[in-house]
C-alpha cells in the first residue's frame, strides 16, 4: 500500500524533472504569471516558496543556493532585488494558483500560477477601503493654492470686421458629381 507517500509523479526522469520545476520558476519569477497544469503548479508552488524564503534571507549562501536549485543568474537576481523585498512582512503563502478547467486536446486540469500582491498593495488597499466608493480618491487642493494662481485677463473683444473676416473663412465648398456626369457646387458654413 502506497498510503501517505507523496512523490510527483509525471513520467519524467528525476533530472528531469528538476530541470522542469527550475525552468517553470525562472519564468514565473520574470513574468509574476504562467499557465500550467494543475499537478505541476501544485509542486511548483513548493519550489517557489523555498526560493521565495531563500531571497528574503538575502545572504550570499542563500543567493547560492538558489542559484543551485534554478541555475539562471538573472531569475536570481531579479528575485533577490525584485521580488523578495515586496514580501518581507509576509509569512509564506506567496503564490496562489486559479483553476481555469480542462485543456482542449487531452483535457488536462489547467491552472494560473501568480505571485500575491506584495504587503505594500495589500497596506495601501485596507487604508483605501475607508473612503466611500462616492467620494473622489484624488485628494482636494488647498484654499491658498487656488488663491495663489494668477489671474489671466480675459481676452479683449474682437471687432466686427474681424469677426465678419473669421466667419468668411469657415465657408466649406461641397462638389458634388451627379448621375448625368454634371457636376454641382455647394458653398456651406462650417
Amino acid at each position: 500500500m502506497r498510503h501517505r507517500k507523496f512523490t510527483f509523479k509525471i513520467g519524467r526522469t528525476s533530472a528531469h524533472v528538476r530541470s522542469l520545476l527550475a525552468n517553470a520558476v525562472c519564468s514565473l519569477i520574470k513574468h509574476r504569471r504562467i499557465t500550467t497544469t494543475l499537478v505541476k503548479a501544485k509542486q511548483l508552488r513548493v519550489l517557489a516558496d523555498q526560493m521565495m524564503t531563500l531571497g528574503k534571507t538575502g545572504t550570499l549562501h542563500a543567493r547560492r543556493q538558489a542559484i543551485a536549485k534554478l541555475h539562471q543568474v538573472d531569475a536570481v537576481r531579479i528575485l533577490f532585488d525584485e521580488l523578495a523585498p515586496q514580501y518581507q512582512n509576509r509569512n509564506g503563502g506567496y503564490t496562489r494558483i486559479m483553476k481555469l478547467g480542462p485543456r482542449i486536446g487531452d483535457a488536462a486540469e489547467m491552472a494560473i500560477l501568480e505571485f500575491v500582491e506584495s504587503d505594500s498593495i495589500v497596506a495601501s488597499r485596507a487604508s483605501n477601503s475607508g473612503i466611500p466608493k462616492s467620494e473622489p480618491a484624488e485628494p482636494e487642493q488647498p484654499a491658498e493654492a487656488e488663491q495663489a494662481a494668477p489671474e489671466q485677463p480675459a481676452a479683449p473683444e474682437q471687432p466686427a470686421e474681424a469677426e465678419q473676416a473669421a466667419s468668411e473663412q469657415d465657408v466649406v465648398e461641397v462638389v458634388s458629381a451627379g448621375d448625368d456626369g454634371s457636376s454641382e457646387t455647394e458653398k456651406t458654413e462650417a
